[in-house]
């Protein structure tokens, strides 16, 4: 296929609007269902380049899901336990545990269910009857993959009454060095972003405290990736062979390490049992269940547990998670990772980043304040390593 029309751009008033290889060459993807709009195909463009990355750089297959150009989560297929698959709303998939592909995205989708909605899926590897299952189940927009179990996609294709987009990936593809776009009729030109992402990176290590883990090593891998293909400002925390809170396209990095924080701080509480065992009503579906549990989460979890509220959502009142409560508990987390596309400027970053539980941090470095942020991490033992390369998107 050498061009793929579209419907229409952005929005509906940009026509025309098609994709195609200004050299001529055939398109290194193929449309195996559904037809897919310029931002399906920008998301599926910058999220399969994410997964291929994380493949390589770890050896270990991967997922995303993304939204509006940027991930929500990035996940590798390491085996949850069973209160992460409750959490994830995965704990009722036959054949999880067998399939690394499948929770990688039960992770990844897991993540921050509410920003995934609708989401774009990458994946590393095949996707297999068991992730098919899964995805078959959740609101998405498309996929791409570099291939399909038959099965899988006879699954897929019934997504969406039969409109679900699904795309595969030539996996032997290579992209030209130099890249374009055009703003307001300029053409840009620059070379690719190929820097190769790996654990030499985190060589540099500034603070006091130099013990880096291997597990953390691998989560600040996920996490850097992640932000090479993250809207900037970015800042991305990462446990457990995943993110769990992306904050992307902010203007100010305490901005973003605050946004970040905030998911990473509703994965975790997603987890306690007050909200494992809230009792939902059976035909509660899976989005009203995540809408419930945000507001529950939230100083207004009146409106979901008060009087003439809760009996529309639960079978006997929630008892309240009072953030005193919250508080206590996300204080005794320790080991999340922590990355930054670009310098922390000052040490406020840290203080909000340690009510997190970060103990790992990767940054580039190069403020006039870097001093400040070495000092902060010292105060709470953290282990920072700056690796000189900023990592913007846009």
């Amino acid at each position: 296929m050498k061009e793929y029309e579209l419907k229409y751009g952005c929005n509906p008033n940009q026509k025309p609007a098609k994709v195609f290889m200004e050299d001529g060459s055939d398109l290194p993807i193929e449309i195996l269902n559904g037809r897919p709009g310029y931002i399906n195909l920008l998301d599926a463009m910058n999220s399969w380049q994410l997964v291929k990355e994380i493949k390589e750089a770890l050896g270990m297959c991967a997922a995303t899901s993304f939204k509006h150009v940027s991930p929500t989560s990035a996940a590798v297929g390491i085996p949850m336990s069973e209160k992460q698959k409750k959490a994830f709303f995965a704990d009722d998939i036959e054949g999880l545990d067998d399939s690394p592909i499948a929770t990688a995205y039960a992770r990844a989708r897991g993540t921050d269910r509410m920003s995934s909605f609708g989401d774009w899926i990458a994946l590393s590897d095949k996707c297999d009857v068991t992730c098919a299952q899964l995805i078959a189940r959740e609101v998405s927009d498309g996929i791409i993959a570099p291939d399909y179990d038959e099965e899988a996609l006879e699954i897929l294709k019934g997504k969406k009454k039969g409109n679900y987009n699904i795309i595969k990936i030539n996996t032997e593809y290579v992209p030209d060095a130099i890249e374009h776009k055009q703003v307001y009729g300029i053409t840009f030109e620059q070379k690719r972003n190929d820097f190769k992402i790996d654990k030499d990176l985190l060589g540099e290590i500034v603070t006091d405290n130099k013990q880096m883990t291997e597990e953390a090593k691998r989560d600040l891998i996920i996490a850097l990736i992640t932000l090479k293909y993250t809207q900037s400002n970015s800042v991305c925390y990462a446990e457990n062979g995943q993110t769990i809170g992306v904050g992307a396209g902010q203007q100010s990095r305490i901005h973003c390490t605050r946004l970040a924080g905030e998911k990473a701080d509703k994965w975790h509480l997603r987890q306690h049992d007050k909200v494992l065992n809230l009792p939902f009503k059976d035909e509660v579906r899976r989005p009203d269940r995540d809408n419930a549990i945000d507001v529950y989460l939230s100083e207004d979890y009146e409106d979901v547990i008060g009087e003439g509220k809760w009996q529309q959502l639960f079978t006997e009142k929630p008892e309240a998670f009072p953030r005193a409560e919250q508080r206590e508990y996300l204080a005794s987390l320790k080991g999340v990772c922590l990355g930054s596309d670009a310098f922390f400027p000052f040490g406020d970053n840290i203080e909000r980043a340690a009510k997190s539980g970060v103990t790992y941090i990767a940054q580039p470095g190069g403020s006039i304040r870097d001093d400040n942020v070495i000092e902060t991490c010292n105060r709470y033992d953290m282990v920072m390593a700056m690796t000189g390369m900023r990592l913007f998107h846009h």
